[in-house]
């Protein structure tokens, strides 16, 4: 993967997904978008965090690297140098796989 020169802003996340294919007997390929699990993917960048009604800022819970499941429709597909990543709110990722 390129050298990613965005920086989210707020509680967002860049992602790079991850695209797995299961391969069963006699050939059949069956592709993630048949599957029932959540997409999977590393987050790339991360945002600072965001603010409370305070003003103070809550840290993130993700941090680069991080291999994480995340909401079917989810974030906003973007493209950067022909790879394609997703942007999205820290509360689109429903965990991080360990």
């Amino acid at each position: 993967m390129a050298n990613v020169n965005i920086r989210p802003l707020g509680d967002r996340v860049l992602v790079h997904p991850l695209e797995e294919q299961e391969v069963k007997k006699g050939g059949i390929i069956i592709p993630d978008t048949a599957k029932e699990k959540p997409p999977e993917g590393k987050v790339v960048q991360v945002g600072p965090g965001k603010r409370d009604e305070a003003g103070k800022l809550v840290p993130m819970e993700v941090k680069k690297g991080d291999k994480v499941l995340f909401s079917k429709y989810g974030g906003t597909e973007i493209t950067l140098d022909g790879e394609k990543m997703l942007i999205m709110r820290e509360d689109d990722i429903l965990g991080v796989v360990s």
